[in-house]
């Protein structure tokens, strides 16, 4: 009677749907099939799957972190010109006479009414350098807003293929609790008959249990994941999304030293140093043409009751005789700027050389324990299991090895998709370094 009970189980049960399920990961270990879920649909054409390329477009076009910094790049954009033009003239009007305004006193010989302007023109070279130094902030802008567009589509990947893992993972423990739920039930119609052990039905319980916690947090995370793509799209977090595309490995082509130097030509952090850097040192040249003197020259025209028009013009220049308490100071300032800004990108390539090699390592690991549990974890237990079928049919072995034989290649195969998210993902972290598409 034991065999008998037994024997039927796994034919209607456990092995059309575990052990073919364990067959398929065995014949295609790279690609294995997504198990699938069945819910009620008015419609049976299949629903849409949500684009990674379509999120990324709108990430690119909604995100109110990259409109801001766009704003402020073409706003230090536009700042170039005036910092390179001469400083606006210097118009006056007056008059020497009586009390009430523009009023002359013709008895007095000195009485007039006049105009002048003034023009100021800094020392050769001064205005360059200014322009220039608005330009490299320009330019550094522009690279802290390069740096904001990558990293915001990196943070809307790594949500996605989280949120893909979600799908994927509770496909597959949701058909698997429905197969827990009945062996348990046997468990328990076995103990009933007396043909087997309580113990039989309190583990199948305990599992169920542990199942139903594992699909909560699954579902919590999915919910997680899916709130911060839609806060990164600039939408309510309780925005409905499509679900995802099956998880897919997307291959790497690049070496770590090839990664090496992209980062150092394109990482945005190394780019705006760079960008800073310069404009220190136009600063620094700037400080020292403080020594230079500025020029003025300034055209006067006075009217007068008693005498004929008078014209005048002057030319006057600027003198740094508080030199050693406002010129060399500005040169020492500048100076340790510029040392500072020098001392930061060493940091930053250091920083950077670290972010690539701690990315391509998680992303290395993560493939190698994919491949693993395609390739050997999850034929191997599905072997285990499909023994544990024929042993216990046998009478060779208990209930509870056999449930933990079936529980343990659930969770292989759950962990299989995780290791595929995080390598997606530590390409995703990577993009921004490398300034190139990886994770797709």
């Amino acid at each position: 009677m034991h065999k008998t009970i037994g024997g039927i189980f796994f034919r209607v049960l456990v092995s059309p749907a575990i052990f073919a399920a364990g067959l398929a990961w065995a014949q295609q270990p790279a690609a294995p099939a997504r198990p699938a879920v069945a819910t009620a649909r008015v419609s049976t054409a299949p629903p849409r799957v949500l684009s990674l390329a379509d999120l990324v477009r709108a990430a690119l076009a909604h995100n109110p972190e990259i409109a801001a910094y766009a704003s402020r790049a073409a706003a230090l954009r536009a700042r170039i010109r005036p910092a390179e033009s001469l400083p606006d003239p210097t118009v006056s009007a007056g008059w020497m006479g009586k009390p009430l305004p523009f009023v002359l006193n013709r008895a007095a010989m000195t009485s007039y009414r006049g105009v002048s302007a003034m023009e100021t023109f800094p020392f050769p070279g001064k205005l360059k350098l200014r322009g220039r130094m608005a330009e490299r902030k320009s330019r550094a802008a522009w690279w802290d807003y390069q740096a904001v567009r990558r990293r915001v589509v990196a943070q809307l990947k790594a949500a996605y293929f989280q949120y893909a893992y979600c799908e994927q993972a509770l496909a597959i423990v949701g058909n698997n609790r429905v197969l827990l739920e009945k062996l348990t039930k046997i468990a328990e119609a076995r103990y009933q008959a007396g043909k087997g052990l309580q113990q039989d039905v309190l583990k199948g319980q305990l599992e169920l249990s542990q199942l139903l916690e594992q699909i909560a947090i699954l579902q919590e995370e999915r919910r997680t994941a899916a709130a911060r793509i839609n806060t990164l799209l600039d939408r309510s977090p309780q925005a409905p999304l499509a679900p995802p595309a099956p998880l897919a490995q997307t291959p790497l082509a690049y070496t770590l030293a090839r990664l090496y130097r992209l980062a150092g030509a394109d990482d945005p952090g190394l780019q705006r140093d760079q960008r800073l850097i310069e404009r220190d040192q136009d600063a620094l040249a700037l400080a020292h043409k403080s020594y230079d003197p500025d020029f003025s020259v300034s055209t006067m025209f006075q009217r007068m009751p008693g005498g004929p028009n008078m014209y005048g013009a002057f030319v006057g220049v600027s003198i740094p005789i508080f030199y050693k308490s406002k010129q060399r100071r500005q040169v020492a300032a500048a100076a340790r700027s510029l040392d500072s800004m020098r001392s930061l990108r060493a940091n930053r390539q250091t920083t950077v050389n670290y972010l690539v090699k701690q990315q391509f390592l998680a992303a290395e690991q993560a493939s190698r324990l994919a491949v693993l549990y395609s390739q050997a974890i999850v034929p191997q237990s599905s072997q285990t299991l499909a023994s544990s079928e024929m042993a216990y049919q046998a009478g060779k072995l208990d209930f509870l090895s056999l449930l933990d034989n079936f529980v343990n290649l659930l969770g292989y195969q759950v962990n299989y998709y995780r290791q595929i998210s995080d390598y997606q993902i530590a390409l995703a972290r990577l993009e921004p370094l490398v300034g190139v598409e990886l994770a797709k």
